[in-house]
């Protein structure tokens, strides 16, 4: 089963998720959190981190992911953190998103550069990077069924 913790895209990989038929068989559940007091609440993402590192970071997206998991019934989770546009600045310029990816304990993150491409443009491109590590990790599980 899978969850996602989505922030930037506001549901858009859970939407994609659920447009396939028969989807609850392998969707359990999306949380949409937006801003920090969302990820703080509903996923246990801590203020110190927050304040450290601000929600768009790797180590947000991997309490996100974290977070996700440990508040589902999933065996897999996805988070997805950034600046969809317009704006952000020097140090977090638009099109920057961050990824997490939570299997069973192990936990990764990532930060991809997708650029000033505008905020749809930014969001599309944050969704399909969240799928393609949801296919990646459950290509890689034991015993996977076709």
């Amino acid at each position: 089963m899978l969850t996602c913790a989505e922030s930037c895209t506001g549901g858009m990989l859970a939407a994609t998720l659920t447009d396939l038929p028969g989807s609850s068989a392998m969707f359990e559940r999306g949380f949409v959190t937006y801003t920090n007091d969302a990820k703080m609440d509903m996923l246990g993402v801590q203020a110190a981190t927050l304040d450290a590192y601000g929600a768009v970071s790797e180590q947000t997206a991997h309490e996100m992911a974290t977070g996700a998991l440990a508040h589902s019934n999933a065996q897999i989770a996805v988070s997805i953190t950034g600046i969809a546009g317009p704006g952000g600045s020097d140090h977090k310029p638009e099109g920057r998103v961050c990824f997490g990816l939570a299997i069973a304990g192990n936990v990764t993150s990532q930060t991809q550069e997708f650029g000033a491409l505008g905020r749809d443009l930014v969001r599309i491109k944050a969704r399909d990077h969240a799928l393609a590590l949801l296919l990646s990790a459950v290509q890689k599980l034991p015993n996977k069924q076709a």
